[in-house]
């Protein structure tokens, strides 16, 4: 049986690690993502009430993993306002890889890649 779904050929998941704000120690979650032209672009659900939000405002330098690639970067919060082509576009290809795309979009951005496993 078919998925509703296209195909893509990046990953479902990214694993992003913030610091804690409050703590210092890093937090990891699991969260959908897209990308383009070599950035990563996530949509969080409740805004600005997400930790991992809070957090990466807190602090910007963040790391994430994709399959056996590890990032290392800043993450931002796009302007919906004074990025309206960027938020469109995001919009667009989460709802065509999840059936979603609605909430506070954060775009990260990498310094280096590396490669961790075989």
């Amino acid at each position: 049986m078919r998925s509703a779904r296209p195909a893509w050929s990046e990953a479902e998941y990214l694993y992003l690690t913030t610091t804690g704000r409050r703590s210092g120690l890093p937090r990891e979650i699991e969260i959908w993502f897209t990308s383009s032209s070599g950035r990563y672009y996530l949509v969080a659900e409740t805004g600005e009430r997400a930790h991992w939000v809070r957090n990466l405002r807190a602090d910007p330098r963040v790391r994430w993993r994709v399959d056996a690639r590890i990032f290392r970067g800043r993450g931002r919060v796009v302007d919906p306002t004074r990025e309206a082509t960027l938020t469109t576009v995001v919009r667009a290809r989460s709802r065509a890889k999840y059936g979603w795309g609605n909430g506070l979009i954060v775009e990260l951005r990498p310094a280096r890649c590396q490669r961790v496993r075989g």
